[in-house]
């Protein structure tokens, strides 16, 4: 076993901080998952067509494409705690004058541009830090299961929040779901204030953050399964963002009956994360990347149901598939992150992660206006089913992704005698967080 995969040292108070982590998800996410819907739904209500929710969409991802890997350096500099809250309340000022403005009435196009791009630039840092300290608060041991539970507990907030949202949207004005959001930052934010950073390492001084991203970028190009997985991913993301962002809530509206259906299939999709991340805190399947890459092909249906268009039942069902499905890859990408990266590099590698799978997003929703008019809605969608079942067949070639496999737990427990004492009471420790 390399240096590079050996457990390291892990949190003095065990649980305390995945517990933190856990409860700012779910209180993020039940604020978040709404405040998606409610942002489109504030762009057609106030005279906006497709394009510009498009574009709104694309000015909530360009800063996080541009900031990503200034956030992973900075996360793996400071205290990644800090960067969480600095960047919490950001996101709560944000989108507390983004509520402010749709309340008063008549938000003009570029205002909302721009305060969702100031959310973006917050999600930008606080993205690779969260990611970080998630991975450096539990064992390897425990790893799969951690981070089954954590995002069971995520996903289950946005169950809640995407129905919830979508209820409100259709009695009250979606203002009122963006002020929800901005107060879920600010409590989320004081949850992470109180992250114990003990454990983690000093690092030593380095040459610079140009040096840190050069050093991040040779661990991630390094590593053939990381770099083709976030390549298929960059497309992977953009179509299904263009399909959700901007294709699903026109669909909604034109043939569902409006945001309060969409809202139940977002929460059907929230529902299949739930039964995805109960299936992964039992099974541990050896060959991490091709299990999960395998269940990235059910990303295709939601594009393919929006494109018949299916009833609001069956548009439901392949959202649960598709739910279920993407818990899996998700899961079993954590543990193999967590299992190959050195602790001292997770955030930069998860902003490289990050940038990849984002990048091509705000040119996806700023052209699905676009598209939409040049081809039509339908065949859009469907392009955007094809290039997920495309990039995911193509990635399936590189033999990494094939041959990846879960560490022993024997490997595990003679590296941490092999590192003393210390290291495994750390990883005894850890190990009652399930």
């Amino acid at each position: 076993m390399t240096a590079a995969s050996a457990p390291t040292p892990l949190m003095s108070r065990p649980g305390r901080n995945y517990r933190l982590l856990t409860a700012a998800a779910i209180i993020t996410g039940l604020g978040t998952h709404g405040a998606l819907i409610a942002a489109a739904f504030a762009v057609l209500e106030s005279g906006g067509a497709g394009g510009d929710v498009g574009l709104v969409a694309a000015a909530r991802t360009a800063p996080l494409v541009l900031f990503l890997l200034i956030g992973g350096a900075i996360a793996d500099r400071l205290p990644r705690h800090r960067v969480m809250v600095a960047a919490n309340a950001l996101n709560c000022v944000s989108q507390a004058a983004f509520a402010w403005l749709v309340l008063a009435g008549d938000p003009k196009l570029w205002q909302m541009m721009l305060l969702t791009a100031l959310c973006g630039t917050g999600q930008a840092f606080f993205n690779p830090a969260a990611e970080g300290m998630l991975m450096s608060s539990v064992s390897r041991e425990q790893a799969s299961r951690a981070f089954a539970l954590f995002r069971m507990s995520m996903q289950g907030a946005a169950i809640g929040g995407a129905a919830l949202g979508g209820a409100m949207i259709a009695a009250m004005d979606p203002g009122w779901v963006l002020a929800i959001d901005a107060a879920s930052f600010a409590v989320a934010g004081a949850l992470r204030a109180f992250l114990d950073v003990s454990h983690i390492p000093s690092r030593a001084p380095g040459g610079g953050l140009f040096a840190d991203l050069r050093d991040g970028w040779q661990e991630f190009i390094g590593r053939p399964w990381l770099w083709s997985i976030v390549a298929q991913f960059s497309v992977v993301v953009a179509a299904v963002g263009a399909a959700e962002s901007v294709y699903g809530p026109l669909v909604a509206r034109d043939e569902l009956g409006g945001a309060r259906p969409w809202g139940f299939a977002l929460a059907a999709f929230g529902v299949g994360t739930l039964g995805g991340a109960l299936l992964m805190m039992r099974w541990r399947p050896r060959r991490l990347l091709l299990a999960g890459t395998l269940c990235v092909f059910p990303l295709a249906l939601p594009s393919a149901g929006l494109a018949v268009p299916l009833p609001v039942a069956g548009l439901c069902v392949v959202m649960f598939v598709s739910g279920a499905a993407i818990e899996v890859f998700g899961v079993s990408w954590m543990t193999a992150m967590h299992q190959e990266i050195p602790e001292e590099k997770l955030s930069r590698v998860s902003a490289y992660d990050w940038f990849g799978s984002v990048a091509m997003m705000p040119l996806a929703t700023a052209l699905a206006g676009p598209v939409e008019a040049l081809v039509g809605r339908s065949e859009a969608l469907w392009g955007c089913a094809g290039l997920i079942v495309l990039v995911t067949g193509a990635v399936l070639f590189v033999p990494e992704v094939r041959n990846l496999t879960r560490a022993t737990v024997t490997t595990e427990v003679v590296t941490a005698k092999a590192q003393g004492p210390a290291s495994a009471d750390a990883e005894g420790s850890v190990g009652r967080l399930g």
